[in-house]
């Protein structure tokens, strides 16, 4: 079947998560891409990117097609994403409109928008590409929102089959909370968690007290764990969780309890500096050779040290090749029509 959005991984079957793999695979080994001649994809960027606007681009080059980059702000107006509004304020387009022209205009649309709202609540409805994908009348792709970030997902499970089997079940998968100088998303976390526990993988969230992942995401990662054959645990001990571990993917996520609140959030996890992936901590996985993820761009000597990004263990730059054809994979399905 072709799919209609790519909102996370957890939305698509095993089956069609499997056939995306394959496919990237494929493309990635010299494969003959399907034809995008004439078709376009619009991407609307409510935030930076380096990585995903720059495989998106390449992507659709590759299959012969063509990318529209917007940045609402900068270039292009801004848009209201909230639903029922006097819009007397800064923006001047709403949501509804924009989407519904976009999707006249491209054969699918791409939207990228991190957390923009005080409270959780709101925040973990994913409101604005959800919105696209309502108005928009084609498919839309999540470039990353305040929980899914599916196209690194399929990336980060890639990488892993690359080094470590197509189907690594058995295998340890720790998910590392590191700090950072500021409270980050919950989308990569969730996102690669979701993708070792396809693999049917051991998936060990190892995190300070307080800063648990929502539930509704455990809850997911857990069920396409248990489906796969793997299992999900969380613990509040780094090091044994890293000690005999086959990946270690350190990533930076804020206290949800405390979101909105930067101070009081900033003073919560000060205490857990320490929480960085170094040398001695993956010299302590299995055989001293597990591997390290980041989805990037990463603050070197704050989350993993120079040692482990420069080192034996690092994967990044490998991973962040595999968003190129993970994503020709999706688009495939998306734009071209290719049967998952």
């Amino acid at each position: 079947m072709t799919r209609k959005h790519l909102i996370g991984t957890d939305e698509w079957s095993d089956d069609e998560i499997r056939s995306i793999l394959a496919r990237a695979s494929e493309l990635k080994a010299g494969a003959a891409g399907d034809s995008f001649t004439g078709k376009a994809l619009v991407m609307v960027f409510f935030n930076p990117s380096l990585r995903t606007r720059t495989s998106f681009e390449v992507a659709m080059a590759r299959h012969g097609g063509h990318a529209v980059i917007l940045e609402p702000g900068r270039g292009a107006w801004t848009i209201e994403t909230r639903s029922g509004v006097v819009m007397d304020g800064e923006a001047v387009e709403h949501i509804v409109e924009a989407a519904r022209v976009l999707g006249r205009y491209g054969e699918a649309v791409a939207v990228r928008a991190f957390p923009s709202t005080d409270t959780w609540a709101e925040a973990r409805r994913d409101e604005v590409v959800r919105g696209f994908a309502r108005h928009a009348g084609v498919p839309t792709i999540n470039m990353e929102s305040a929980r899914r970030h599916p196209c690194q997902g399929l990336a980060d499970a890639l990488t892993l089959q690359e080094n470590l089997g197509e189907r690594p079940q058995s295998r340890r998968f720790v998910l590392a909370w590191s700090w950072h100088p500021r409270a980050l998303p919950t989308a990569v976390p969730a996102s690669a968690a979701l993708a070792a526990a396809r693999l049917g993988m051991e998936v060990v969230v190892a995190r300070p007290p307080g800063y648990d992942l929502d539930a509704d995401d455990m809850a997911s990662i857990g069920a396409v764990a248990r489906r796969n054959g793997g299992s999900v645990s969380v613990t509040d001990d780094l090091d044994s969780a890293v000690s005999g571990a086959d990946a270690v993917y350190a990533k930076s996520w804020g206290c949800l309890d405390d979101f909105g609140d930067f101070e009081e959030e900033a003073v919560r996890r000060a205490p857990y500096r320490d929480w960085i992936i170094n040398e001695d901590r993956m010299s302590s996985t299995r055989d001293g050779a597990g591997i390290f993820l980041h989805c990037l761009p990463v603050r070197r000597n704050v989350v993993v040290t120079d040692g482990v990004l420069d080192g034996p263990w690092s994967r990044v730059t490998q991973e962040a090749e595999n968003r190129l054809h993970a994503q020709r994979a999706v688009l495939e399905t998306m734009i071209a029509g290719r049967k998952i």
